[in-house]
């Protein structure tokens, strides 16, 4: 039988460690057991190196993660996730229920398009002294709309029992939300979520405390 070599070589992540966008792949790849290799690309350094010809390449709308995989390059998280699936399909990321399914790409949906670009590097640069706030307001508007939602869906995790893209897009917004000193005891379900999910090793060992690039004062 033939195999491309491209589908040999080990996956490149280019990210950052505090990108909740790397994170969901982090902890994609590392649920379904995938052994990739890491390219740091520092947000702030050098004034971002998102921002240079060279990543441009990888990737023209200078954002991060984007993933060189089976031959090809892919950016947006959700994209790599359901791609890494689709390909890779043990364990199951992506229920086999339509209704459940469809329950899980829209919690996915509500974060990854409702949430996180709001309160992302690049827009609160633009906002400026009154970036802090304006993350706050947005990140608990949406989890105003999570948690109703959660307390419908959730069993053990997001949507039932069964880990989902649901909760790795759960999970580093909940990150994002302590850093900006949101309070979320206010939501209970999501709350209860996400420590349970940072209990199992694959959400641990793709933490931006503990990645190749996390500052040695960050890492634990």
């Amino acid at each position: 039988m033939h195999v491309s070599l491209s589908c040999l070589m080990k996956p490149v992540l280019h990210g950052y460690f505090r990108s909740s966008c790397s994170w969901r792949v982090r902890i994609a790849l590392a649920l379904k057991g995938i052994e990739y290799d890491q390219v740091p690309v520092n947000l702030i350094k050098d004034g971002g190196q998102q921002l240079t010809s060279q990543y441009k390449e990888i990737n023209p709308m200078q954002q991060v993660p984007a993933v060189t995989i089976d031959g090809v390059t892919l950016s947006q998280s959700l994209a790599i996730i359901q791609y890494i699936e689709e390909t890779r399909p043990s364990p199951q990321l992506l229920p086999t229920d339509p209704k459940k399914r469809a329950q899980v790409r829209m919690i996915s949906d509500i974060i990854a398009s409702g949430i996180q670009p709001l309160q992302n590097l690049y827009v609160l640069q633009k906002i400026g002294a009154e970036k802090v706030q304006w993350a706050q307001h947005f990140i608990v508007r949406g989890f105003e709309a999570l948690e109703p939602l959660l307390k419908q869906t959730a069993g053990r995790y997001c949507v039932g029992d069964e880990i989902s893209m649901a909760d790795i897009c759960l999970v580093p917004q909940v990150y994002n939300a302590e850093r900006f000193k949101v309070d979320v005891s206010q939501f209970p379900t999501i709350k209860r979520l996400n420590q349970t999910l940072l209990e199992i090793d694959a959400f641990k060992e793709s933490h931006p405390s503990c990645q190749p690039d996390t500052p040695s004062d960050l890492k634990s």
